[in-house]
């Protein structure tokens, strides 16, 4: 039975990756931060085991990846890392406060989830890693300029360590969601929700559990000879 870590797992596209992987078949330990009501309603309902972890936290990472040891004596096969937060505005109006912030939650927390749980893929010579980035990250968005770099550096980080880590057999992939119906739409009129719909060519939004597909897909065995990929889960809005 594998194991898989996923990073911010207790609510939307995460929660999705949670429920798909524990159906599956894989053992699955997740974090969350603020929402421990939904974590623990998630974790009653899959089996997986929730873990609060802020991905800002050094020490947070190392009690993670302590209880990952005891949860999983056999080791972790696949890490995702989903924890992340969005700020909308102009650039401007930014506090740097705002911008290390988000960077820190974003590609810090990339950093230690991956800095903790490599050394025993290294070793074990076999793993995946899956950083869940945007399509933003490909083409920029206006008034998210900083979200936008930070997705941008996870695809810079996804194909500087695919090619790092390849020699030991460890497979590290990006995927970028598009239009996805989770809270961070919440903003969002029903107008602006119709008009990214009509701007999709699949002629819909995207849901949480397409990308949960395609992170189960890059971390099982048929996506044994792709790494290093940013795999767009948009429905063609960027194309």
């Amino acid at each position: 039975m594998p194991n898989v870590v996923i990073t911010g797992g207790s609510r939307g596209i995460g929660a999705d990756m949670v429920r798909l992987f524990a159906q599956k078949g894989w053992r699955v330990l997740f974090t969350y931060l603020r929402s421990g009501d939904d974590a623990q309603a998630l974790s009653a309902e899959t089996g997986a085991l929730a873990v609060a972890c802020d991905a800002r936290s050094e020490s947070d990472h190392a009690a993670l990846l302590s209880a990952a040891r005891r949860y999983f004596p056999g080791g972790v096969q696949a890490l995702i890392c989903n924890a992340g937060t969005s700020h909308t505005g102009l650039l401007q109006d930014m506090t740097a406060a705002q911008w290390d912030d988000l960077f820190a939650v974003h590609v810090r927390g990339a950093f230690l989830a991956t800095r903790a749980f490599l050394p025993q893929m290294i070793s074990d010579q076999a793993g995946a890693i899956v950083y869940i980035s945007s399509m933003w990250g490909q083409t920029g968005a206006s008034c998210e300029a900083a979200y936008s770099a930070c997705k941008a550096a996870l695809i810079g980080l996804t194909k500087a360590l695919a090619k790092e880590a390849g020699p030991s057999h460890v497979r590290v992939n990006c995927i970028c969601p598009g239009v996805i119906e989770t809270d961070m739409l919440k903003a969002y009129t029903p107008a602006d929700l119709e008009a990214l719909r009509q701007e999709t060519p699949l002629g819909r939004l995207g849901n949480p559990r397409d990308v949960a597909r395609a992170a189960l897909f890059l971390c099982g065995p048929e996506a044994g000879f792709i790494t290093g990929q940013a795999l767009g889960v948009n429905g063609g809005f960027v194309i």
